[in-house]
């Protein structure tokens, strides 16, 4: 099973990536994009990454804005999965 980060460790990787958000147990992220073919553009490039990384984000598409929450339900919060995949996600 992965560990819950704490509070602290939390802060400190939330730092480091731009315009995540804490919300609850949950980190979340709205990327804004030019229309909706290129927000599914962007959708299907995180399918990828998220298969590889066997971790999944909650996903809501609307129109041309993607909001991504990550939480590792499996844990009851945030693990370090969470925020591997959240610098994967920026690097897209």
């Amino acid at each position: 099973m992965t560990s819950l980060l704490t509070e602290k460790q939390i802060k400190t990787k939330l730092h480091n990536l731009k315009n995540w958000k804490m919300v609850e147990n949950e980190v979340t992220k709205t990327f804004v994009f030019e229309d909706f073919v290129h927000a599914m553009g962007f959708v299907n490039s995180i399918a990828l990454l998220a298969e590889r990384a066997n971790h999944h984000p909650d996903i809501d598409i609307r129109w041309n804005k993607v909001t991504l929450t990550l939480s590792t339900h499996s844990a009851g919060g945030l693990t370090e999965k969470d925020f591997m995949l959240a610098k994967e996600i920026e690097k897209l």
